[in-house]
């Protein structure tokens, strides 16, 4: 049975789909079968996995448009599949607000799935609004990607209220899976204050890999490449590399 992990935060810029993106790619460059759901509107995931977003996608699937064999989009690698994003996204959190469990519209679709995969990877937008929950409510993990500059600890502190909130609420067996440092400056002293922090508060729920700031993590997606196949020799894909087999050895 596969594990289902979201990555989750309601600060924009802190490298969440570049995280999702960079260690799908590895995981499934290691031969495991990886799905990749992107459930942000923006849509900026299938962009980087080089995915089709005119074509049916997650929106469809979950508003019963399509089935989920219908949307299902080649990934990067040869064992990653992907449910794009559209524009149609944008729309449902308006759509579902109004619905019955509209929490668990996305479990309900990912659930059934369990056993084609090893990992599925939800990328989620950058707030707190129903489309996140969906997000939650259907993970057995949250990783979230933490900027180490100014004011991350604080978005931090809203990001896990939230969470205890859907533990309590709609998904009891959520659990933060891992803290991941993301667009590290070694030559700041703030950056390593904010390291320094977390590891204080979360222990071994900090990944001990470190993702630096570099410029080819950036440049990526617009060549619709993800770090693995743009600039696998780059700092920021070595880190992602190295921190794939973090995630993996934690099963």
């Amino acid at each position: 049975m596969g594990i289902i992990i979201v990555f989750a935060n309601q600060k924009g810029g802190v490298g969440k789909t570049t995280t999702a993106a960079s260690l799908g790619a590895y995981i499934a460059q290691a031969g495991k079968k990886v799905l990749m759901v992107d459930f942000d509107p923006q849509g900026n995931l299938s962009t980087t996995l080089g995915a089709d977003k005119a074509k049916p996608g997650i929106y469809e699937v979950i508003t019963g448009q399509v089935n989920v064999a219908a949307a299902l989009q080649q990934g990067a690698e040869p064992t990653m599949k992907v449910l794009a994003s559209n524009i149609h996204l944008s729309g449902a959190s308006a759509e579902l607000i109004t619905e019955k469990e509209r929490e668990f519209f996305l479990k309900k679709v990912l659930e059934p799935l369990r056993d084609n995969y090893d990992y599925i990877f939800i990328d989620s937008p950058p707030s707190l609004d129903v489309i996140t929950l969906n997000g939650l409510a259907a993970a057995d993990q949250v990783y979230i990607p933490l900027q180490c500059e100014y004011f991350a600890m604080e978005g931090l502190s809203q990001l896990v209220k939230t969470i205890q909130a859907v533990q309590k609420s709609v998904n009891k067996n959520l659990t933060i899976g891992g803290i991941i440092l993301t667009m590290y400056d070694s030559r700041t002293n703030l950056a390593q204050e904010v390291a320094k922090e977390a590891v204080k508060y979360f222990k071994d729920k900090v990944f001990r890999t470190i993702i630096p700031r570099n410029v080819h993590l950036g440049e990526a997606p617009s060549h619709g490449l993800t770090i693995n196949k743009y600039r696998p020799t780059s700092p920021g894909a070595k880190a992602y590399e190295k921190l794939a087999s973090e995630v993996l050895r934690r099963g």
